[in-house]
């Protein structure tokens, strides 16, 4: 793969004329961070531990024989440069290649959030939130709760490509993002000259203004909600499915987002999180997201397109 698409973005967060020192390799940082979510590094100790002694992992990262590994100070401080934003842009510049050159017409889009727990203990003054991490807080984890964060993402049901994410604390309501998801999902298929066709969530995200805001939305109604209404999709506690054919099998592509999660946690580190406060979270979670992308890239280049899902083929 080609990792030069970023060369601008990232050199755009450094000083490169003017006196003081100049920088080490903004690229070389950032196939860093890439080699700890692919490789399951837990830390920023360990990371420079293994670049000292490495010589693989130091010719990944861009690091000459005569020169020293990346200390943590230097990683540390180019987390906190690039930010959010500009890897967020990053990876919407490679989703909108990869569309194109895949030649998406229709896309049929997934939306789910999956927690991520926070690094810290509950305070024992409030046991709302983080002790060590203020910015966390406590919410749905699954059948019960925890302290941590949510990572809400929309991906082509196709594909299994993320279009777009929104990062926030546990105790937000995904409809909360939803609709703002979406709008970003829809100027991103533009790009690349395709329609959103369909919206396909959970009945977590039966909300009037997100079904307003597509043609089809295939959202299950929970009980509460159009109550003795007939011919409309809802699912039971067993996950069985009533209401229209049509919208039951569109409903069954679902499960595609548990299984970008699940690539997510094992293969990329989203369930390592070593770090504190929101932004710190959701740029290593971010990291994460860019790994599933350059997969799917790195398999269409070798034309072995049935690894585009599979971690473990380029993971070793």
């Amino acid at each position: 793969m080609d990792l030069s698409f970023a060369r601008a973005a990232l050199l755009g967060c450094f000083h490169t004329v003017g006196p003081g020192r100049p920088p080490r390799s903004p690229l070389g940082l950032f196939r860093t961070f890439i080699v700890m979510r692919m490789k399951g590094i837990r830390s920023l100790r360990e990371m420079t531990r293994l670049l000292d002694v490495d010589t693989r992992l130091r010719k990944l990262c861009l690091i000459k024989e005569d020169e020293k590994g990346y200390p943590r100070s230097v990683l540390s401080r180019f987390i906190r440069k690039v930010g959010e934003d500009n890897l967020t842009r990053i990876i919407e510049e490679k989703v909108v290649k990869l569309l194109k050159r895949n030649d998406a017409k229709d896309v049929d889009a997934v939306l789910d959030a999956s927690f991520i727990k926070a690094w810290s203990t509950r305070h024992p003054l409030d046991n709302q939130k983080g002790l060590s991490d203020g910015d966390a807080r406590v919410g749905r984890a699954g059948r019960t709760f925890g302290l941590g964060y949510k990572l809400n993402l929309v991906i082509d049901s196709q594909t299994m490509l993320p279009l777009t994410c929104a990062f926030a604390s546990a105790n937000q309501n995904e409809k909360k993002h939803s609709v703002n998801m979406l709008e970003k999902t829809k100027l991103i298929l533009k790009q690349s000259v395709a329609r959103l066709r369909s919206v396909i969530a959970d009945s977590q995200y039966s909300d009037g203004k997100l079904r307003s805001a597509v043609n089809a939305a295939v959202i299950p109604y929970p009980a509460n909600q159009k109550r003795g209404v007939r011919d409309i999709l809802r699912v039971d506690k067993k996950f069985r499915t009533y209401g229209p054919e049509d919208q039951k099998r569109e409903y069954h592509k679902r499960p595609h987002i548990e299984a970008v999660y699940s690539f997510l946690k094992t293969q990329y580190s989203l369930a390592i999180n070593k770090v504190r406060g929101a932004r710190n979270v959701a740029s290593y979670a971010l990291y994460s997201l860019l790994c599933l992308v350059l997969n799917r890239e790195a398999a269409e280049n070798l034309r072995r397109i049935d690894k585009a899902v599979s971690p473990t083929y380029f993971n070793t």
